[in-house]
């Protein structure tokens, strides 16, 4: 016997529409000029978050919404303060009180793809009400639902705590990086040179990819990898400098690539500097600050050739980049794990809630 079968012992489960148990309101319009930062409320308009703030509230805390139009339609969040709705929002409010508020959200949930993929229209998806207060909901004494919900709700504290813990820990780690890649680079102790970056790495530009075969050597650009084709532009270390577009996007690659026009690659005098080590300097520099596009940011040679780049001696930078790189492993550890781990809680979530409101259906005579 499971857990859900041992709490549903000799109890009996009513089923009824969710239209019968709850009262669902859609929303109202509110001016976007009564939105600011500096409001008390926040207002929801249809997104899985909040759109802005208000200092008016049309409903109270602890209230079940749910997206009423556009791409998020049939996402069902929990607001736990005064709040305004918007007229993309419904509203799910409780009409009988053998049903516990939190037990519903819950089987809302459960229910969410189903709703999601019920989405309408061919402009902006929409979301009938009629798809909602259809839905058949299990009702199991008031005793069962509350343990049913202090059950999940642990679940969801659990991930929201982890969640919490791993972000402050990244944070903290980033800090440390910072502060030590910007020490260690920007020490005036002991013998160190400065030269143009122009005398120590030559900037090459990149080139149009579309005519190249596919293959395994990744396409660059100025925001990442756009492809893979079956031939190198470099196959040595090197900086990938934008020069164009996200121009603080900066890549360390040690394997053959082909990079496009948006984006610089630098053959690297590795008799003056390592390159991993130029890679480390040129993210301490503020790249933004030698723009030169009038709309879409920019970075020219010339400009890049000016930037003062110091030279220590090799072995230092040796040691330098075996500290970064012990920092920069961390903090990504904690990155990708970060995703990782709340999907994993996501899971279990899942998994019990399921399994916790998985009640058989009563047989329909015919």
């Amino acid at each position: 016997m499971n857990y859900l079968e041992k709490l549903l012992d000799g109890v009996e489960v009513e089923w009824k529409a969710l239209g019968e148990v709850i009262k669902l309101e859609k929303g109202k319009q509110l001016n976007k000029d009564l939105l600011s930062d500096d409001g008390v409320y926040p207002a929801y308009n249809g997104g899985i978050s909040y759109s802005g703030f208000t200092n008016s509230y049309n409903y109270n805390e602890n209230t079940i919404i749910i997206s009423q139009g556009g791409a998020s339609a049939g996402f069902i969040n929990f607001v736990k303060s005064k709040f305004y709705a918007n007229a993309h929002c419904y509203v799910v409010l409780p009409k009988i009180e053998k049903v516990r508020n939190r037990y519903v959200y819950h089987f809302l949930k459960l229910n969410q793809e189903k709703l999601t993929n019920n989405q309408h229209g061919a402009g902006i998806p929409a979301l009938r009400k009629s798809e909602i207060i259809g839905i058949q909901i299990p009702i199991p004494p008031l005793e069962v639902q509350e343990e049913i919900v202090r059950i999940l709700d642990t679940f969801t504290e659990l991930t929201a705590e982890l969640t919490a813990e791993l972000t402050a820990e990244l944070n903290t780690r980033k800090k440390q990086y910072n502060y030590y890649r910007d020490q260690l680079l920007t020490s005036e102790d002991g013998e160190v040179e400065w030269k143009p970056l122009g005398d120590i790495a030559n900037i090459k530009n990149g080139k149009d990819w579309k005519k190249l075969e596919s293959g395994n050597i990744p396409v660059y650009g100025s925001g990442g990898v756009m492809g893979y084709v079956d031939t190198y532009a470099y196959d040595k270390p090197t900086v990938l400098i934008p020069r164009k577009g996200s121009i603080t996007n900066i890549f360390y690659l040690e394997t053959p690539f082909w990079n496009v026009d948006t984006i610089y690659y630098t053959e690297i005098d590795t008799d003056q500097i390592v390159p991993k080590f130029f890679y480390y300097y040129i993210k301490v520099i503020d790249l933004m600050a030698l723009d030169t596009g009038s709309g879409r940011p920019s970075l020219t040679q010339a400009i890049l050739n000016r930037i003062q780049i110091p030279i220590p001696p090799l072995e230092e930078q040796a040691r330098i980049i075996a500290i970064l790189d012990k920092f920069d492993a961390l903090t990504k550890s904690i990155t990708e794990g970060l995703p990782r781990e709340i999907e994993l809680r996501q899971k279990q979530y899942e998994y019990y809630r399921d399994l916790l409101l998985s009640f058989p259906k009563p047989e329909i005579d015919t």
